[in-house]
């Protein structure tokens, strides 16, 4: 039977749902650029669901206007604790702009998909709006944005070098990555009536302290000090020297403490906490969403983000991929955390009871759909090691790479009464598939695609190849092309014997560091030869704290110092970007013309 709701069954967002639920105080309020919806895909949810377990008064303002009178900023006035902070779901720049700074005509995360309803930088703009109000109360800060900007970063919309959010918004502190466990060791701390000023020793958090301050003495970690924001303007290799010592301490299970100088202040950031214990990763899972959007919104249209992952199941943060353009390892990490099938079977459980479930999982999946449950056979190896990547070049021999837990993952929950169809949505690995040496996993892998590509399917599986150039791949640490071949003719195969038609979805990549037309041109014919219409392409968006972002901004790689070509005007990626649709009437003229200008006249038969 389907569960049914009141409107006190979420968390308020108006004076009037507050007075409703009989509280004479808030402790704490949190501002989103998202709309909220109270489900565990939601960054803004997850926060709130676990301040309230922790016996908190929350309250939630999505979306506030900032261009009136701020009426939404003061509407429910002061917390007794603090205002906490988030752009929301994505990084606000990414989320209004394209890559070629055009404005979006639609945001994902605002109901009726409508635009404009947060502004650029959302994080400083809403914590400099509450700073001016309030001066006296915490500005606590966190989600994507304020976690990839918390160093000094390119920032590509400004095209300039921009310091860390804490400096440009002025907030108190700043949890990064998935913050449950620092939250709730600073709510404990500021319970206990400590400032938050004073508050400098909890893992996974950054603030600002003055440089003539003492550092927080400790022997859980080393200390490592980072070329000043003033130097990194001034000097490119300063900055690439800075990503790096970045990229490899958020690599590494035990890292140190980064401290980049200001003028006059040090911005601090501590490491993360090596592992989370079964009980850490499962619990913002177990807490109690409406998994709906709040009740505010009828009317006013879906919300896109929702519709499409209302009916997926996250099994795991982290990857250990470590794409040069990706920012989960710098946001989630690289260890992959696991939840617990039992955790995992619950949710799927409550999902069947939400109103409006049709039967059908969308996703059972993560940042990359199959490496639930996979890390390192020997810990102490892994402690070892601040490689970027577990599977570039090659899969590592450490890495206990086994597809059994989610073949037999999938089989639970195909098993459970109302979950009709049990699909893959989000991305998987075909490295994983094919990098093992060992018997028994290769075998378990083969058994994983056999599973996955019969059962699992709903008709498209999206992969992401990324680039047919070995240069290009190499530099992005993605496998060579020549492994997508092999498993798109495994797919086919298997679908075939399956009696189903089914089709990958291969996600490409035009303008990144090291691509040039010629490759691109190649891209078109390899593509083509494959009978690929490409739909799933994107122009590479230099994003905050990425390496092929550092690349792009200082024009070499910061690991080699080799100079590394970058397409950067935007009628170089728009010819780039043309390779993609070689199979439209309207794009073979000026292909035609590109592959002359290039010297690849030898082409240009191929795309008649």
């Amino acid at each position: 039977m389907s569960l049914s709701f009141r409107l006190t069954d979420w968390l308020p967002t108006s004076a009037k749902e507050v007075k409703a639920l009989g509280w004479d105080s808030i402790d704490v309020i949190l501002f989103s650029g998202d709309a909220y919806v109270d489900h565990p895909s939601f960054g803004i949810a997850i926060i709130g669901r676990l301040l309230q377990k922790l016996g908190l008064h929350v309250a939630i303002i999505p979306q506030p206007n900032w261009r009136d009178d701020l009426r939404d900023f003061k509407k429910l006035g002061t917390p007794n604790l603090f205002f906490g902070v988030t752009a929301g779901n994505m990084d606000s720049m990414v989320n209004h702009y394209t890559a070629h700074k055009r404005l979006r005509s639609e945001d994902a995360y605002t109901p009726g998909g409508k635009p404009g309803q947060r502004p650029d930088y959302a994080c400083s703009v809403y914590t400099k709006i509450l700073k001016r109000l309030y001066p006296e109360t915490p500005v606590i800060i966190g989600g994507i944005e304020a976690s990839l900007r918390r160093l000094c970063h390119y920032d590509y919309w400004g095209d300039s070098l921009k310091p860390s959010v804490l400096i440009e918004s002025g907030a108190d502190f700043l949890i990064y990555g998935m913050g449950e466990k620092p939250l709730k060791e600073l709510i404990t701390q500021l319970q206990q009536g400590i400032k938050i000023s004073s508050i400098h020793n909890i893992r996974q958090t950054a603030f600002l302290q003055k440089n003539s301050e003492p550092l927080f003495e400790t022997t859980d970690f080393k200390t490592i000090h980072l070329n000043s924001f003033d130097k990194c303007r001034k000097d490119k290799k300063a900055y690439a020297e800075n990503f790096k010592m970045f990229e490899e301490e958020s690599n590494k299970m035990f890292a140190s403490r980064l401290i980049e100088p200001y003028e006059n202040k040090l911005v601090v950031i501590n490491p993360p906490y090596a592992e989370l214990s079964q009980e850490e990763i499962d619990e913002p899972y177990n807490l109690p969403y409406t998994r709906l959007p709040h009740p505010r919104y009828h009317g006013k249209g879906e919300i896109p983000a929702f519709e499409m992952i209302k009916n997926s199941i996250n099994i795991h943060r982290g990857c250990f991929g470590g794409c040069s353009f990706c920012t989960i390892s710098a946001h989630q990490g690289k260890f992959v955390q696991s939840r617990s099938e039992n955790s995992i079977l619950k949710e799927i459980s409550q999902q069947i009871e939400t109103p409006g479930f049709n039967g059908t999982i969308t996703d059972l999946g993560g940042p990359s759909a199959n490496m639930y449950k996979m890390k390192g056979k020997n810990l102490e190896l892994c402690a070892k090691c601040n490689k970027p990547s577990c599977i570039f070049p090659k899969v590592c021999p450490n890495l206990n790479a086994d597809h059994l837990p989610m073949t037999e993952l999938y089989q639970k929950v195909s098993n459970l009464k109302g979950a009709n169809h049990v699909f893959v949505g989000s991305g998987i690995r075909y490295d994983l598939i094919y990098g093992s040496k060992e018997s028994t996993l290769r075998k378990n892998a083969k058994e994983y695609l056999l599973q996955l590509v019969r059962h699992h399917v709903s008709g498209r599986l999206k992969v992401a190849p990324e680039h047919t150039s070995g240069n290009v791949l190499n530099l992005m640490r993605k496998p060579q092309f020549a492994m997508f071949k092999r498993f798109n003719s495994d797919f086919e195969r298997i679908s075939n014997e399956a009696g189903k038609r089914q089709q990958l979805i291969p996600y490409f990549i035009s303008s990144h560091p090291n691509s040039t037309l010629a490759d691109m041109a190649e891209l078109a014919v390899e593509t083509r030869q494959l009978n690929f219409k490409l739909e799933q392409v994107q122009d590479f968006t230099p994003t905050p704290m990425t390496l092929s972002s550092c690349i792009y901004y200082t024009g070499f790689d910061p690991y080699t110092g080799e100079k590394i070509y970058s397409p950067r005007s935007l009628e170089e990626k728009k010819s780039q970007q043309s390779f993609f649709f070689w199979y439209k009437p309207e794009m073979k003229q000026s292909i035609r013309k590109m592959l002359g200008e290039i010297g690849k006249k030898d082409l240009i038969k191929k795309y008649r």
